[in-house]
């Protein structure tokens, strides 16, 4: 049996190569890149250049809200629900004013396909809540004008 830079633990289970471990969320996230989620071919890919199995690199995916395994809208919209949002009466505003002005609920996405809007539990802002960041950019302190200026530069985007 090939030991791929895996050691055994003594009740004989394998332990992944930390240097292996550390260039996954770097490869995910290159891998989304793509086309915008992480395919099946992609977490395959992305396993067998690393030495892991599917399943490992899947997890992993699936665990962090920056890796998408589905199809998303061309900017994703992420509103903070944190503790400090929520205290500071933003986390339920920013999701409804976004969702009404998009027409659409968290997990959803337009019909064109250009918005999707979740909600997550923190985008480290907290002292300038309420936050939402879209794609990888993080928008901070936010009010209704300062969400309507956003909504329109991204749908002035071609």
């Amino acid at each position: 049996m090939e030991s791929r830079n895996v050691s055994k633990k003594p009740e004989g289970r394998a332990i992944i190569d930390p240097a292996k471990r550390s260039m996954l969320l770097a490869a995910l996230y290159v891998a989304q890149e793509h086309n915008g989620y992480l395919t099946r071919d992609a977490v395959h890919q992305v396993a067998k250049r690393l030495g892991l199995t599917d399943s490992e690199v899947y997890s992993t995916a699936s665990f962090y809200t920056l890796f998408r395994t589905e199809p998303v809208g061309r900017h994703v919209i992420q509103v903070c629900e944190g503790l400090s949002c929520y205290l500071n009466e933003g986390a339920e505003r920013v999701v409804d004013y976004v969702g009404a002005k998009l027409g659409i609920k968290p997990g959803e996405t337009t019909g064109d396909g250009r918005f999707t809007l979740e909600t997550v539990q923190c985008l480290a802002s907290c002292g300038t809540a309420p936050a939402m960041r879209v794609n990888d950019q993080l928008y901070e302190n936010l009010s209704p004008a300062s969400i309507d200026d956003i909504l329109e530069r991204l749908m002035g985007e071609v």
